[in-house]
C-alpha cells in the first residue's frame, strides 16, 4: 500500500491494482474480439430469427396475406444488398488488414520495434477487424435464411429484420472504417507516437506512491543486487526467495498481497530485480528481512508476472527506453532523420521535467498500520538520466540540429532541479560539449553547434 495526495491534506490509501496476465494476453492478441465478436453475431442472428419468424406467425394468424408479401418483396429487394456484402467483405478486410500490416512494419523500421505494440494494442484497429468479420458472417447466415418459395401462404421465412440487422452491421462497418484509417494514420506520425508513449510514462509515474525512500537501501541496487549489508530500517537479512516460474521480463509484482503477506508473517520483503529485469529460474526475486522465512512465504513467487516484454504497468524507465530508442534510429545513417530525434528528446526533456522534484529511489509499501512491508526498487534520477542522455549523446555529435537541442534541454533541466541533482546533467552536458569540440573541425560550425536551441535548427 501507498501513501497519495488528497484534497484534504490527509493522506489516503490506495489499493494497487495487479496486473492480470490474462489481460494482458487479450490484450496483446487478435483473436480474443473477432472470436468474441463471431459468438455474439450468431446470437443476435439466433434472436433476429426468431422475430422473423414470430413476425411471420402473427401475420398469418392475423390472415394478412398482403402485409406478408408486401414484407417477402422487401426482403426480397434487401437480398440483392446483402449478396454484394457478403461477396465484397472479406475482400474488403484483406485489402484494408494487408496495407496496415506494411503501415506496421513501416513504423517498425522507422520509429522501433517496441512501438508495435502501440499497433496491436489498438482497440479501434481489434473493434475493427471484429466487426468487419461480424458482418462478412452475418451476411452469409442471412443468405441461408432465405426460402426459395415465392408465394405467401407457403414461405417459411422472411429474413427482414435479420437484413435489416445486416445492413447496421454494413452502416457501423463503414463508421468504423473511417475510425480505423484516422487511428492507422495518426499512428504512422512520429508526433502521436512519441506523445502516446510520454502519456503512459507519465502516468505510471502519477501511479507511484509518494512514500519513497530518497537514499536507497542497501541491497537495492540496478538489478545486480550484490550486497548483502543488512538495512535498519529494514532489519537483518534472514532468507530470499528464488523464482521458480518460466524465464522473461518481470513485468509486475502483486503489491498489495505481498504487503499482506509480509504484515501476516511480521517481516519485511524487498524486491531484488527491478521491474523490467530478465529473470530466470533460480533467480532471487525477494529479499526477507525481519524474521524467518515461514511457509507462509512460499507463495511469495506466485506473486510475479513475468512475460515476453515489459509493460508499462509498473515500470519507471520504459518510457525513456522507447523515447531514447526512437530517437537513437532516427539518428542512424539508415534513415538519418535528426527532426525525428528532436521531437523524442522534447518528450524525454518533458519526462524527466515530470520526476524532476520528484523523491526517487526505493518504493516504500506501507500497511495499514503504516509500517513499512515491501520495498520496491526503481531507478534513481542518475539512472533515468543517463537512460535518457547517453546514447543519444553518442550518436548525435554529428547533428547540430539534435546537439542544440539537447544542450537546450539540459539547460532547461538544470534550471528545474534541486541542487544536489545537477551532476548528472552537467556531467552530460560537459561530455557533448567535449564530444563536439573533438568532431567538429571548423570553430564556426562547433559554435553553432553548441548553441542551445530548443527547436534544433528550427
Amino acid at each position: 500500500m501507498g501513501d497519495w495526495k488528497t484534497t484534504d491534506g490527509l493522506p489516503r490509501r490506495r489499493r494497487h491494482r495487479a496486473l492480470s496476465p490474462l489481460r494482458e494476453h487479450l490484450r496483446d492478441t487478435f483473436w480474443f474480439a473477432p472470436t468474441a465478436a463471431l459468438f455474439l453475431v450468431f446470437v443476435v442472428w439466433s434472436a433476429a430469427t426468431a422475430a422473423d419468424d414470430a413476425i411471420l406467425t402473427a401475420l398469418r394468424d392475423a390472415g394478412d396475406e398482403d402485409a406478408v408479401s408486401d414484407l417477402l418483396g422487401i426482403a426480397e429487394d434487401a437480398k440483392t444488398v446483402v449478396t454484394t456484402i457478403s461477396a465484397a467483405m472479406m475482400t474488403f478486410i484483406g485489402v484494408v488488414f494487408s496495407i496496415s500490416l506494411v503501415a506496421v512494419q513501416m513504423a517498425a523500421g522507422q520509429f522501433s520495434p517496441r512501438v508495435v505494440r502501440i499497433f496491436v494494442r489498438s482497440r479501434i484497429t481489434k473493434a475493427t477487424f471484429a466487426v468487419f468479420l461480424a458482418t462478412f458472417v452475418q451476411s452469409l447466415l442471412v443468405l441461408t435464411s432465405y426460402d426459395s418459395q415465392r408465394d405467401p401462404a407457403l414461405v417459411a421465412s422472411i429474413p427482414l429484420v435479420q437484413s435489416v440487422l445486416t445492413l447496421i452491421l454494413v452502416g457501423l462497418s463503414v463508421v468504423l472504417f473511417v475510425m480505423y484509417v484516422n487511428s492507422t494514420l495518426r499512428l504512422m506520425r512520429v508526433a502521436h507516437v512519441v506523445d502516446l508513449i510520454t502519456r503512459e510514462a507519465l502516468r505510471v509515474v502519477a501511479n507511484m506512491p509518494l512514500d519513497v525512500s530518497v537514499e536507497r537501501p542497501a541491497g537495492i541496487g540496478t538489478g545486480a543486487d550484490t550486497s548483502t549489508a543488512p538495512h535498519p530500517d529494514l532489519g537483518p537479512e534472514t532468507a530470499r526467495i528464488a523464482h521458480h516460474g518460466r524465464a522473461g521480463v518481470l513485468r509486475d509484482v502483486d503489491i498489495a498481497r505481498l504487503v499482506r503477506i509480509a504484515r501476516q508473517n511480521g517481516v519485511v520483503l524487498r524486491l531484488v530485480p527491478r521491474i523490467g529485469d530478465f529473470v530466470v529460474p533460480g533467480t532471487p526475486v525477494f529479499a526477507v528481512h525481519g524474521g524467518p522465512a515461514t511457509k507462509g512465504l512460499r507463495a511469495l513467487s506466485f506473486q510475479v508476472s513475468v512475460g515476453a516484454e515489459r509493460t508499462f504497468h509498473q515500470d519507471l524507465g520504459f518510457g525513456l527506453r522507447q523515447l531514447s530508442d526512437i530517437a537513437l534510429r532516427a539518428l542512424s545513417s539508415a534513415v538519418n532523420d535528426p527532426t525525428t530525434a528532436v521531437q523524442a528528446v522534447d518528450r524525454i526533456v518533458q519526462f524527466l521535467s515530470s520526476v524532476a522534484q520528484r523523491p526517487l529511489g526505493a518504493l516504500l509499501h506501507r500497511d495499514r498500520r503504516g509500517t513499512v512491508r515491501l520495498v520496491q526498487p526503481v531507478p534513481d534520477w542518475t539512472e533515468l538520466v543517463d537512460l535518457a542522455f547517453t546514447e543519444i549523446r553518442g550518436c548525435a555529435v554529428s547533428s547540430p540540429q539534435v546537439t542544440r537541442r539537447l544542450l537546450a534541454g539540459l539547460d532547461d533541466l538544470l534550471g528545474a532541479v534541486p541542487e544536489d541533482r545537477r551532476a548528472p546533467l552537467v556531467r552530460h552536458r560537459t561530455l557533448l560539449t567535449q564530444a563536439v569540440e573533438r568532431t567538429v573541425p571548423e570553430a564556426a560550425d562547433r559554435a553553432f553547434a553548441l548553441h542551445p536551441d530548443r527547436q534544433g535548427i528550427g
